[in-house]
């Protein structure tokens, strides 16, 4: 899924003229895609994970190590990094749904992974580096 798709998908039935939080994501992502882009290239070279995940949310979440936190940065999304292992491991992605998350994986090189977390819930997005 791409932001976009999610921006609608959650905008849905609500008044079209509201504010989304996702419009606030899309600024602060290309503000962190950089350092976001460092962190992942580097926990695949160190074998730490093929699969980096990136948790974006706005409230105090419990998966993921702090990577880039919105209060000190003056943004309005908080960035946690995780992994694929670390999602299975807390039953966030089913081991028998591992193969199907690997195959619709984008490159790395091209787009960060975000576990996107708003209040409506949260859904996987593939964002573009450039």
């Amino acid at each position: 899924m791409d932001i976009e798709d999610l921006m609608a998908r959650m905008g849905a039935g609500e008044d079209p003229t509201a504010n989304s939080p996702l419009k606030s994501l899309k600024i602060d992502l290309d503000f962190y895609r950089d350092s976001i882009k460092e962190v992942a290239i580097e926990m695949i070279a160190e074998g730490y994970t093929l699969y980096p995940i990136f948790i974006a949310h706005q409230h105090e979440v419990s998966i993921g190590e702090l990577l880039l936190n919105k209060d000190e940065l003056n943004t309005q999304w908080t960035i946690n990094v995780s992994s694929l292992e670390e999602f299975i491991d807390r039953g966030l992605i089913k081991e028998d749904r591992k193969d199907y998350f690997t195959k619709h994986f984008k490159n790395t090189n091209e787009y960060m992974c975000l576990f996107v977390i708003v209040p409506e819930g949260a859904n996987f997005v593939f964002y573009p580096y450039s």
